[in-house]
């Protein structure tokens, strides 16, 4: 049986890796530039969220703003069937215009939290969403006291189950602990890119770390080179100034040496790169669910195929430690 675990204080059970849905929005853009993944096949989409459930993946996260709706869409489309079977996580708090694609300001006010969760709920094709998370990472605390105050009214009424913030921030999340029905945070987390203080935090409360960019943008997938290039029509190539380990479409080369040198130790006992990058995430705390991205079917069996092998073990966890250890090589 795959690997499940305890979903922070939501009181559900989830397959320990789930499914990110950023890349099935297709295409739109933030301050002009675009934000989406390249080209996008639905059907294909539908089939590998299909694969992903019949592999083990119960926790699905998206959010309004990739593909403005596009993701839900699908999302709701492919999973109409199997509703009970699944966590549904969402994310709000960027405006959007779904003729031109494009994301604008952030507002997270009552008003429209009630306005953003009534079009989730209708483009999913739900009653209830089950994780409902404040997108944008750093609000006033005026802000953050008002959403959390919308959302256990939206908690209340039965429009979500539970709530969480995308945000790397761990004493702002800290803040949310007064609320009952704040479950889980998002947080950026990888082998490249560690997050102690909010693990810590989730260690203490019991609060689920859903991990976005856990193949790092792909580079922990093991699949590019110093030839790699992308084209501005994919976040990686368009210029986002918060985009790490990519510079002008590249991936920086001091990454991908010491990418070389984790890689025996991410593949051991027969797994792939992304197996690999996967189960460190397992490892790194019982409270991870890493939320790797995909376009295609054969994606999600390589990411899935993690829960089959389980966390990396302590031995080889303490090896990569002395790595990480090590002083990046400077770029030349």
């Amino acid at each position: 049986m795959p690997l499940m675990r305890e979903l922070g204080r939501t009181g559900r059970m989830a397959g320990a890796v789930g499914m990110g849905c950023w890349a099935i929005g297709g295409h739109f853009t933030l301050h002009g530039l675009n934000d989406g993944w390249g080209d996008v096949d639905d059907a294909q989409s539908v089939r590998a969220i299909h694969t992903g459930l019949d592999l083990g993946a119960t926790l699905f996260d998206t959010a309004d703003a990739y593909g403005t709706g596009h993701s839900e869409d699908i999302l709701g489309i492919a999973l109409r069937q199997r509703r009970h079977e699944v966590v549904i996580a969402t994310k709000f708090g960027f405006t959007y215009d779904r003729s031109t694609r494009a994301l604008g300001d952030i507002d997270v006010s009552p008003a429209y939290i009630e306005t953003a969760n009534a079009r989730s709920l209708e483009r999913l094709g739900i009653d209830c969403i089950d994780l409902y998370q404040i997108h944008p990472g750093e609000l006033t605390d005026d802000q953050a006291d008002a959403a959390a105050e919308a959302l256990e009214g939206l908690v209340e009424r039965g429009r979500i189950a539970a709530w969480g913030w995308s945000t790397d921030n761990a004493e702002a999340a800290r803040r949310m602990l007064v609320y009952p029905h704040f479950a889980a945070i998002q947080q950026e987390l990888n082998v490249l890119h560690d997050g102690p203080d909010m693990l810590a935090l989730c260690a203490e409360t019991g609060l689920a770390s859903l991990n976005r960019s856990p193949l790092a943008m792909g580079l922990l997938s093991g699949k590019f080179s110093v030839k790699t290039q992308f084209k501005t029509d994919d976040v990686r190539g368009a210029g986002h100034a918060w985009v790490r380990h990519f510079h002008n479409g590249r991936p920086a080369p001091e990454v991908l040496a010491r990418l070389s040198d984790l890689r025996d130790l991410l593949t051991s006992n027969g797994r792939t790169p992304a197996q690999g990058a996967l189960a460190w995430l397992l490892a790194r705390s019982p409270h991870t669910f890493p939320i790797p991205g995909f376009k295609t079917e054969a994606q999600v069996r390589d990411n899935l195929g993690a829960l089959d092998k389980g966390p990396l073990p302590a031995a080889i966890m303490a090896d990569i430690d002395r790595v990480l250890s090590r002083p990046l090589a400077a770029a030349e």
